[in-house]
């Protein structure tokens, strides 16, 4: 999964197939923001979820 930008901020989704997690880097003009976990099923986080929490973000910090 590479990099996601919106706004001028870009998402980048890492996870762990074996502990069933992972997180979003957010970053803002190459400055790292935070990080948002995450927990999912299966081999691997669908895409779906992955946009639906970059939304969920962009939506709380008006971005």
């Amino acid at each position: 999964m590479g990099a996601i930008e919106r706004n001028g901020y870009v998402f980048e989704p890492e996870y762990s197939v074996i502990e069933q997690n992972g997180a979003i880097h957010v970053y803002h003009d190459g400055e790292f923001i935070e990080e948002l976990k995450f927990s999912f099923l299966g081999n691997y986080p669908k895409m779906d979820q992955i946009e639906g929490l970059i939304d969920a973000y962009c939506e709380e910090k008006g971005i």
